[in-house]
C-alpha cells in the first residue's frame, strides 16, 4: 500500500549512472541510497480519555494508531490535548497533527474516513437486579434513578437525555458530565461507577465507554443496546465513527480508507478486546 503521508513516506534518492556528479566530483556512478530519518505519523489525542486514548497509550485509538504506523514503517508522534470544545481548532486544524483517531462521520470540522466501527448508546444496570431495560418506553424508567451523560459546562444534553425528557422522565434523572473532573483518571467512568455502587439504578451511556468500564467494576453489570436505534422523528442513538483529517487532505483520507477496508477484521478484534459494542 503506497503512502500519501509526507513525513511517513521513506524518501530515497539514487543518482543513477550518468545523472549528475557525485560528491567527489566524478560522474557515471550510482550513489548509495540515503533514507530519511524515522518517518512520523502525527496524531492528536486526549491524554485522559480511556478507553479511547491516554498519555500512556493504553486506549484502543492508541493501538489503532500503532497499527497504522506499523503499516507505514513509522513511529507515532502525539500532540496531547483535552478533547472538549476547541479541540479541533487547536490541534488538527492548527496543523499540530494530521489525524484524529475517532470522529463521527457526520462531523463538520474535518473530513472523515469511512467508519471503522458503528456503536450505540446502551443501558447499564446491575446484573443481580435483572431489570432488563431495552427501551425508553419501559415503565420502570419512571420510578428508577437514571443517570445520563451531559456535555459541556452548560449542561448540553446527549440523545438519551432528550429521549427521557420527551417522555416526562426528568425528576428522577441525574446528570454526569462527560468531561468530569479532569484531575482524576478516566473522568467519564463516574457514571458507570455510580451504577456499580448503587448510587443510580440505570445509566444510559455511550457504548464504547460503558462496555470498557463496566467490565472493570467489582459488581457484575449488564450492557443492553438502546432500542430502537432512532427515536422518531429523528433522534439517533447509533453513530458511525471514522478518523478525521484536515479538509482537502484527499490523499491521506483515501489511504486511510484503504487501510480500514484491508484491516477490518483486525480492527474488529481490537474493538472486541476493549468491550466496544458494535451494531
Amino acid at each position: 500500500m503506497s503512502s500519501p503521508f509526507p513525513k511517513v513516506a521513506v524518501l530515497v534518492t539514487v543518482l543513477a549512472a550518468g545523472c549528475g556528479p557525485n560528491p567527489s566530483g566524478s560522474t557515471g556512478r550510482a550513489q548509495r541510497a540515503r533514507p530519511t530519518a524515522t518517518p512520523v505519523l502525527r496524531v492528536c489525542s486526549d491524554p485522559n480519555n480511556l478507553p479511547f486514548s491516554n498519555e500512556r497509550q493504553q486506549g484502543f485509538e492508541n493501538e489503532l494508531a500503532s497499527m497504522i504506523a506499523r503499516q507505514l514503517g513509522a513511529r507515532v508522534e502525539y500532540t496531547w490535548w483535552a478533547q472538549r470544545r476547541g479541540f479541533f481548532r487547536n490541534t488538527l486544524n492548527a496543523g499540530r497533527c494530521d489525524v484524529v483517531m475517532g470522529v463521527p462521520t457526520s462531523f463538520e470540522l474535518s473530513w472523515t474516513t469511512r467508519p471503522y466501527y458503528r456503536s450505540t448508546y446502551v443501558f447499564v444496570t446491575r446484573r443481580a437486579r435483572n431489570l432488563k431495560i431495552r427501551s425508553f418506553d419501559d415503565p420502570q424508567l419512571h420510578k428508577l434513578t437514571v443517570g445520563v451523560q451531559l456535555i459541556g459546562d452548560d449542561g448540553a444534553n446527549t440523545p438519551p437525555a432528550h429521549a427521557l425528557a420527551a417522555r416526562g422522565i426528568v425528576r428522577n434523572v441525574r446528570g454526569y458530565p462527560v468531561y468530569g473532573d479532569y484531575s482524576q483518571p478516566n473522568p467519564p467512568a463516574r457514571i458507570i461507577d455510580a451504577v456499580a455502587k448503587g448510587d443510580i439504578d440505570v445509566a444510559v451511556a455511550w457504548g464504547p465507554m460503558a462496555g470498557y468500564f463496566a467490565s472493570r467494576e467489582p459488581a457484575a453489570l449488564s450492557i443492553t443496546p438502546v432500542s430502537p436505534q432512532v427515536d422518531l422523528p429523528f433522534l439517533p442513538f447509533v453513530f458511525d465513527i471514522g478518523m478525521g483529517v484536515r479538509r482537502g487532505d484527499t490523499a491521506r483520507r483515501d489511504w486511510l480508507n484503504r487501510f480500514i477496508e484491508e484491516h477490518g477484521r483486525e480492527i474488529g478484534r481490537l474493538l472486541s478486546r476493549y468491550g466496544v459494542p458494535t451494531v
